[in-house]
């Protein structure tokens, strides 16, 4: 089992910055890669960025050169930091783990970047 606790959302101005945090615990040792994902009511999930075990980093075309995912491994924390923020980046941001070939799932924060 791996615990996911997001914390970091919130309400920012177009143009503004957010950085979004997500503590593991639990297997912690058995996580493959993490990440995060969004959701807009109406719409699938999609992915926002994730790294894996190696370090690999991979960005929807939509954040790349704006977002940057990062991790602490002394503090099992994965990062998003979020600069030039658009409206149509708010969501529900959700942190993911992958552990084999199942995915846990934080409890998600809200993004909301007014106009």
């Amino acid at each position: 089992q791996v615990q996911l606790v997001e914390s970091g959302g919130g309400l920012v101005q177009a143009g503004g910055s957010l950085r979004l945090s997500c503590a593991a615990s639990g297997s912690i040792r058995r996580i493959n890669a993490m990440g995060w994902y969004r959701q807009v009511p109406g719409k699938q999930r999609e992915l926002v960025a994730a790294i894996t075990i190696g370090g690999i980093t991979n960005y929807a075309d939509s954040v790349k050169g704006r977002f940057t995912i990062s991790r602490d491994n002394a503090k099992n924390t994965v990062y998003l930091q979020m600069n030039s923020l658009k409206p149509e980046d708010t969501a529900v941001y959700y942190c993911n783990a992958g552990v084999g070939g199942y995915h846990y799932w934080g409890q998600g924060t809200q993004v909301t970047v007014s106009s």
